[in-house]
């Protein structure tokens, strides 16, 4: 069962459109507890590239990609059951939201109001909500002839954040081997809303070795200084001349148990980078080389910031196949605005409303 894509993707204004001839077909992916049946849906292209995603938390679930010799393997970390994403710990391939990372002190002033919100990370909130977010709820689906749309909504005040929102996200695959992932949102009151793909990245393939040998380069001559518990200082602290350089590729693994006191504050790199020359238009931002694989992954994106994890702290798990995961078997480029926006006035504002809609699309794509 496929997605057949046979097009282009076209610039238009901050985000880019596939424009394919597609038939649409999916296959019962499980069951949730109370019955309602989830289903997979399979975009594939010309070149062999396929990427499955589901209704359960918009989860990126598998992503099949060339090697240097044409094999194709699975390249994202992730469950063959449904039943294992109910739990899914570290988030394997889940749409996050209505805001990712973390949040100070677990609540935020908006418009002279205070919002309290779940303290899931010690005394901070995580993620919105470790079992309500979006990454657990069922979404609607439109099957489009080009792509797969998901949509859920939020009442107001659920997991603490004001506002009834209405969020989309649309994957969809072209003939030059990028997935792109579009969102839109929006609110009847003023909110927090940032959401990313919490996609676990691994181009020698999800059953790899670590991913200390990959090659990393990110367009960043800064990063969010953090405190304890990873949250922002509120600084933007220069990379040159520290572990945090990645302005030419190097391998992630030179430096990820070393002293420097950010990356003990987090147990390896798992923090955010502040993309130069940011506009709000879509701009490769990242990139990462798999030299005995022979694959390589762009990263573009209209957003201001990017969270580089290293999967420190992945828990030791039964994945794809019979696979075993463990730390640092996969990394995540998670595009975003900054950690704690909500609290940092001075950082670009992830607060949308009446008068402010949410769009934003990030691409990634294989070479």
């Amino acid at each position: 069962m496929k997605l057949h894509c046979l097009g282009h993707w076209k610039e238009e204004p901050n985000y880019r459109k596939g424009v394919n001839d597609m038939e649409t077909a999916k296959e019962l992916f499980g069951k949730t507890k109370e019955g309602k049946e989830i289903y997979l849906y399979t975009l594939e292209n010309r070149n062999g590239v396929k990427a499955q995603v589901t209704d359960f938390g918009a989860i990126l679930v598998n992503l099949f990609v060339p090697n240097k010799e044409g094999k194709m393997d699975d390249v994202v970390l992730g469950y063959d059951k449904l039943q294992d994403y109910f739990v899914n710990a570290s988030n394997f391939g889940s749409t996050i939201g209505p805001n990712a990372n973390r949040i100070g002190n677990a609540s935020f002033i908006l418009d002279g109001i205070t919002y309290k919100l779940d303290k899931n990370d010690g005394p901070n909130n995580l993620h919105s909500h470790l079992e309500l977010g979006f990454h657990k709820k069922v979404w609607d689906v439109v099957e489009g002839k080009e792509s797969i749309t998901f949509s859920v909504k939020k009442k107001d005040g659920e997991m603490g954040f004001p506002g009834n929102v209405s969020s989309t996200v649309t994957y969809s695959l072209n003939e030059d081997n990028e997935l792109a992932i579009t969102y839109f949102a929006t609110s009847d009151k003023n909110t927090i809303i940032n959401m990313t793909n919490h996609t676990y990245f691994n181009l020698a393939g999800h059953n790899g070795p670590n991913i200390h040998d990959e090659m990393l380069w990110i367009k960043a001559s800064h990063y969010t200084a953090i405190a304890e518990g990873a949250i922002p200082t509120g600084d933007i602290a220069p990379v040159i001349g520290t572990p945090m350089d990645f302005l030419k590729p190097r391998r992630i693994g030179d430096d990820i148990d070393g002293d420097f006191p950010p990356i003990v504050l987090t147990g390896g790199y798992d923090h955010n980078w502040v993309v130069d020359e940011y506009n709000g238009s879509l701009q490769l931002i990242a990139r990462v080389d798999d030299k005995v694989a022979g694959r390589s992954m762009e990263v573009y994106t209209d957003l201001p910031g990017v969270q580089f994890y290293a999967g420190n702290f992945i828990e030791k798990t039964h994945g794809k196949n019979g696979a075993t995961y463990g730390p640092r078997k996969g990394l995540c480029l998670e595009t975003q605005f900054y950690p704690d926006t909500a609290n940092k006035p001075q950082f670009p504002s992830a607060v949308f409303g009446p008068n402010r809609e949410y769009h934003t699309t990030t691409i990634y794509k294989f070479i």
